[in-house]
């Protein structure tokens, strides 16, 4: 497990614009079979996270027109049982982190995986996720 002096500046940055966090394997499942539209964003210490899946997130949110109806976000290697319980819903895609996906009434509809996010910059993450918000939301 990470130590906690160094996640949660990190944490916090989604948590401050209204992510809620989803800590436990209940909350996870909670939030995750909710009616509507579920943005989930697994959050993650390397590199790609914080230089442009989390900023990607955070200005797709900001700037779409239709938006998820609940946004979501747990950390990997940090709550560990409920990021286990919340890629559960994301079979058949392997754990990856970070990731974002979008459920619909407790159903994937849209993911991106890692390999999605690196060496792509915050604006194309924030595109990607713009078109599955209006496509979906």
């Amino acid at each position: 497990m990470y130590p906690t002096e160094f996640v949660m500046p990190m944490k916090a940055e989604m948590t401050d614009r209204g992510f809620q966090e989803l800590l436990n394997a209940q909350q996870a499942d909670e939030a995750l079979q909710k009616t509507g539209t579920t943005l989930l964003f697994i959050n993650s210490v390397c590199g790609c996270s914080a230089g442009t899946a989390r900023p990607g997130v955070l200005l797709a949110v900001q700037n779409a027109t239709k938006k998820p109806d609940h946004l979501t976000t747990s950390f990997a290697g940090y709550d560990t049982e409920a990021v286990q319980q919340a890629r559960t819903y994301l079979l058949p895609y392997p754990p990856s982190s970070p990731s974002i996906a979008l459920l619909k009434d407790g159903k994937l509809v849209h993911m991106l995986e890692r390999h999605n996010i690196e060496g792509h910059s915050a604006q194309m993450i924030a595109a990607n996720l713009a078109e599955a918000f209006e496509k979906f939301c």
